[in-house]
């Protein structure tokens, strides 16, 4: 193992000088395995651990030494770079951050936060067996999709609703199910490409139906999907553009143009809506968001969305519709394939059970709700928690960065609403001396090196660390004296 991090080379040490070793004088595992420090790392983490600690931290002293037999190794480097090496061996992969990075529902950093209710159904599944499968008023099996379906139903006007583990997955699904070998019109302007280089030509394939492509880019008539139905058209799918906005010389059939269209020919219309939101957004001050409920009252036959992005829940690809189609996709064999486990179902069931409880008082339902909570706080808020913090951080940097506070735009992310910006505030932290890429890139990852990495953003030479989704000052602030910028 090649460990550039090793060990600090002759003369970049204060401590006592003591005698170096050689490749020949490194000590043996057992030898460093019965050390007081090994020992008692062992008693707290295991001997299996602290043994595969020791023995890649010898392998790299081997191939350093016999490299550059110069170079100044002693026992007490030693022992300190084990001991590194099994802390850096405890610490998890998946850990807690700061998101400051101005997108709130960030794809990379897990999308939106969930609310207590569900984290407290997160806990109760995995601690006890629960009834996911299993139904106590008749003592016999039951149906996963039972626990969340009455919801959907009552949320969105559906007859119907099951869940997978990700939109994604329930586009693919829904379209195996009702359209595996027949053809599916859609129009050009709605062939996007989500995260990962997915799109959904790839879907249309992966499901086993054939994509008609109908319209322009930026123009697309309800008789262009009349045109292009046949003997062969399984339905009509219309996908929402979450991702992208196409403006100026414009044009696209409404849903109930296009349900009526289908029905007229008895085929189905599908929507795709992405985000998936189940409150009209302009409560909060925001654009408007496409409903289930708006598409099911329209005529669509079935709907998809996102249970992980603007809807707040956990990551879930909900599908509701009519009972006919939805009994349908629960028999494809795909269902079993992407059906999501008790942990995610009992999250989903307590976030849609506090929209259920809250529905008709927005305050109370943003208080419940992190991602509603932090995308609808006023910019005066967040200017304060800045003016706060400003001080603090100024101290803790003083001689690293100067820090200001300045207007910022944050983005709602993933996708929703695309073009939408949120006033905001950042601290803006400019590093020191030469304003330098390298300089500012070293600021960065020095922040992502604390307790609690802080994620943040590089903008015009410095690191802007939005405040919008900020909500735990306290810890923030504590950790800030113990930045270091190699």
């Amino acid at each position: 193992m090649n460990d550039k991090t090793f060990l600090p080379r002759a003369g970049e040490t204060d401590s006592a000088p003591q005698s170096s070793l050689t490749l020949q004088t490194l000590p043996a595992v057992d030898r460093l395995l019965n050390q007081p420090f090994a020992l008692e790392a062992a008693t707290i983490h295991g001997r299996t651990l602290v043994k595969r600690a020791i023995v890649d931290v010898l392998a790299s002293a081997r191939t350093r030494l016999a490299a550059s037999p110069a170079d100044v190794i002693t026992s007490d480097q030693l022992h300190s770079t084990i001991t590194d090496r099994i802390v850096r061996a405890l610490a998890p992969q998946l850990r807690p951050v700061f998101n400051l990075t101005g997108t709130v529902i960030h794809t990379n950093l897990g999308r939106s936060p969930l609310p207590e209710a569900a984290i407290e159904a997160l806990v109760t599944a995995a601690r006890h067996p629960v009834t996911i499968e299993y139904d106590l008023a008749s003592g016999a099996r039951g149906e996963r999709d039972h626990i969340t379906e009455a919801l959907l139903c009552e949320l969105t006007g559906a007859e119907a609703a099951t869940v997978v583990n990700n939109n994604a997955a329930a586009v693919l699904l829904a379209l195996s199910a009702l359209a595996g070998g027949r053809e599916v019109p859609v129009s050009r302007g709605e062939l996007v490409e989500i995260g990962g280089s997915f799109r959904i030509p790839d879907i249309m394939q992966s499901a086993g139906c054939k994509l008609v492509e109908v319209g322009t880019t930026n123009r697309t008539h309800l008789r262009d999907f009349e045109t292009a139905i046949n003997d062969r058209t399984a339905l009509l799918a219309r996908i929402h553009t979450s991702n992208f906005e196409v403006v100026g010389f414009t044009s696209m059939p409404s849903e109930a143009d296009l349900a009526t269209l289908a029905h007229s020919r008895n085929i189905a219309l599908m929507v795709d809506l992405g985000s998936g939101a189940l409150v009209p957004y302009e409560r909060y001050g925001l654009p408007h968001e496409p409903m289930p409920q708006e598409s099911m009252k329209a005529g669509a036959d079935i709907v998809t969305f996102s249970g992980d992005k603007l809807l707040g829940g956990p990551q879930t690809g909900i599908v509701t519709g009519h009972k006919d189609l939805i009994a349908k996709i629960r028999r494809h064999p795909l269902k079993r394939a992407l059906r999501c486990d008790k942990l995610i179902v009992g999250a989903l069931e307590a976030v849609l059970r506090t929209y259920r409880n809250h529905l008709d008082d927005p305050a109370e339902l943003a208080r419940h709700l992190p991602v509603l909570r932090l995308l609808s706080r006023p910019q005066s808020d967040i200017k304060q928690i800045g003016e706060r913090l400003l001080a603090t951080t100024q101290h803790a940097l003083h001689s690293i960065a100067s820090v200001t506070l300045h207007a910022a735009l944050s983005q709602i992310g993933s996708g929703s609403l695309p073009v939408e910006r949120l006033d905001s505030w950042a601290l803006v932290l400019t590093p020191f001396g030469k304003r330098s890429g390298r300089t500012v890139q070293a600021l960065e990852a020095a922040l992502r090196q604390l307790p609690t990495p802080v994620i943040g953003r590089i903008t015009d030479g410095a690191v802007w660390l939005d405040l919008r989704t900020l909500e735990n000052e306290t810890a923030f602030a504590a950790q800030l004296p113990l930045l270091v910028v190699q």
